[in-house]
């Protein structure tokens, strides 16, 4: 069985390459991934265009996809980040007249709130699980997010 570390990795790299659909096999383990609308169904979305699998559209022999695979340059130089546990929407503070909970250049422990993300009513508390010190606020406030969708930038301790 896949270790959730690697489904998480997955997520995120379908994410940052916006990729509705990830289709992985090897010997022993066989992932499937989806998000959003299947692309067959989307209008303008040519059906033998969207047959076809993600390794082969993406010009990668689908028998040598790794299992698991590299991350994306780009966020190995921008740093470590705080992402998203859930889709909803991103929120700066508690109320629209309360001060944000964290700014660019604020130190922040494990269990200091820097933002709520509210799904289905429900506001949700989010911490950054490391201590350091925020670097680039990703997400502007009100903004619709996506599971694993990085929130901050963060200069670990």
């Amino acid at each position: 069985m896949i270790d959730m570390k690697t489904l998480r990795e997955l997520v995120k790299l379908m994410s940052r390459n916006g990729l509705s659909e990830l289709d992985i096999k090897d010997e022993n383990e066989h992932v499937k991934l989806k998000r959003g609308a299947d692309p067959s169904e989307m209008p303008g979305v040519s059906h033998a265009v969207a047959g076809v699998p993600v390794a082969a559209a993406q010009g990668v022999p689908v028998g040598s996809v790794p299992a698991i695979l590299p991350v994306d340059t780009a966020e190995a130089v921008l740093g470590q980040t705080i992402d998203s546990p859930m889709v909803g929407t991103y929120y700066t503070s508690s109320s629209p007249d309360a001060k944000a909970f964290v700014a660019v250049g604020d130190r922040v422990t494990a269990d200091t709130v820097i933002c709520i993300v509210e799904a289905m009513k429900v506001f949700n508390e989010i911490k950054p699980e490391v201590s350091g010190t925020i670097t680039k606020m990703l997400v502007e406030n009100g903004q619709a997010v996506e599971f694993d969708q990085p929130l901050f930038e963060i200069k670990t301790d």
